[in-house]
């Protein structure tokens, strides 16, 4: 199997925004509609029914109806009901519009559009907030940079879109890997990272394990050339506060110091 897996040397041992839109899973599927919060549709519509039937003065209160309207909708599960009341009221129905709009600008700002996983800018701004959120809770995490070996032979040699379809696969195999809270992204071209929560049955070994497997499912599908990563890991300690930034330089330098002694090891074996 090509997955090479590497530890950084620092003192701090080496090794997807938990809620709302920003989980993993969620940026590469079709947004859904929840339909369970009845209680809330029933007030929502009363409220906003009687304001409607006010007069003219009563104007304030149909545009704080619209405010609440406007605001389920930036939520992760607007609701049916919800959106039939919006569409009866052209100010109501502006609003969703804006709403429905903003929400999409907002995805696509965070999203890498081969992949559907994080961008650069989405994941720093995810991973700052579970930083946090390990911090608080005293709970370590595993940042992975990983590097897809090869890309370039292979676009050379089969053309950028097998390249791309390599990313495509490097991506889903990421996603088996890994849990609906963590944290992945494609920063570029060839290199993605994953900041994953540590427990007794996600440890770096299980990780990469499964990453390996699910690798060896993707090249079954795939036999002109076989997919592998280089893995560089560093490890979040709760109680030896490290920045985002730093982890990250952690990962990629044990990343490539992998590299180099794979290099080094192919040119001896000639």
């Amino acid at each position: 199997m090509g997955l090479h897996k590497s530890e950084s040397n620092s003192g701090t041992q080496t090794g997807r925004f938990l809620t709302g839109s920003m989980t993993r899973r969620s940026t590469r599927r079709v947004l859904s509609i929840d339909r369970k919060d009845c209680q809330a549709e029933k007030s929502l519509t009363e409220n906003l029914t009687s304001a409607l039937r006010a007069a003219d003065t009563e104007l304030g209160q149909i545009l704080r109806e619209v405010d609440e309207i406007s605001s389920l909708l930036r939520s992760d599960h607007p609701d049916t009901q919800t959106m039939r009341v919006a569409a009866a009221h052209p100010a109501v129905w502006c609003a969703v519009k804006q709403a429905l709009l903003d929400r999409e600008l907002r995805h696509l700002a965070l999203t890498d559009e081969l992949t559907c996983l994080y961008n650069r800018r989405g994941f720093f701004a995810a991973s700052t907030q579970l930083l946090k959120l390990a911090q608080r809770n005293k709970q370590n995490l595993l940042l992975m940079f990983c590097d897809v070996d090869n890309l370039k032979t292979i676009n050379d040699t089969y053309g950028h879109q097998e390249g791309d379809l390599a990313l495509i696969r490097t991506a889903d195999a990421l996603e088996h890997s890994f849990r609906d809270s963590d944290i992945l992204s494609r920063l570029g071209g060839d290199e993605f990272v994953v900041l994953a929560m540590e427990k007794s049955n996600q440890t770096e070994e299980v990780i990469v394990r499964r990453l390996e497997k699910n690798l060896k499912k993707v090249n079954a599908t795939e036999s002109r050339y076989e997919l592998s990563l280089c893995v560089g890991v560093a490890r979040f300690d709760p109680l030896h506060i490290t920045t985002l930034g730093e982890l990250m330089v952690q990962a990629d330098h044990a990343m490539y110091e992998k590299k180099r002694a794979a290099q080094k090891s192919r040119e001896n074996s000639l």
